[in-house]
């Protein structure tokens, strides 16, 4: 697909080229034409730029989210480890934003990978009590909800609904602060 599009710019490049060489010349090439051509080899070049960004857009799919279970939570963090809890919804849009815009991106993708971050993960897509009962101890009413356990911080560190990559990197380095 990216090698489709480059061969399409190079040609939108070129008969850029050769229609201004025409107009220069004295061929009545509507200067519009020009333009248009311009702007869409700005508009692929851009489409291009975001294919090519080298990010692996599947890497997480190589996330191993547990079902939630708030009973391990302390245990898993007395062990020295790292709990990040995930609320979801299939019907929550900020969910699905904070999913493509943090916690599927693979640099995210990476750091969640290692040994002593557990992820656990319970979706609210239906009903569920486990999901309700934490909900409520946490006092909080919806989705999204994350919240970061570590050593350093046994009751957690909750997260911003709308994600960003350095919230959940702050929050990761406050609970474990040993870097373990």
């Amino acid at each position: 697909m990216a090698t489709l599009m480059m061969i399409l710019l190079l040609v939108m490049f070129s008969a850029v080229v050769i229609l201004i060489w025409a107009k220069i010349k004295g061929k009545p090439i509507p200067t519009l034409v020009i333009v248009m051509l311009i702007f869409m080899g700005i508009c692929f070049a851009g489409v291009i730029a975001f294919i090519n960004k080298g990010e692996d857009y599947q890497a997480y799919q190589t996330l191993n989210w547990q079902p939630l279970e708030p009973q391990k939570i302390a245990d898993y963090v007395a062990q020295g480890n790292i709990v990040l809890v995930d609320i979801t919804a299939d019907w929550c849009v900020p969910c699905q934003t904070n999913k493509a815009n943090v916690l599927h991106r693979e640099q995210v993708v990476n750091t969640l990978n290692q040994r002593h971050i557990i992820l656990m993960q319970g979706n609210w897509t239906r009903a569920d009590t486990v999901i309700e009962q934490y909900m409520g101890l946490q006092a909080v009413a919806g989705t999204p909800y994350n919240k970061v356990y570590g050593p350093a911080y046994p009751n957690g560190i909750e997260l911003p609904k709308a994600l960003i990559i350095d919230d959940l990197y702050h929050a990761l380095s406050l609970a474990n602060p040993n870097g373990a």
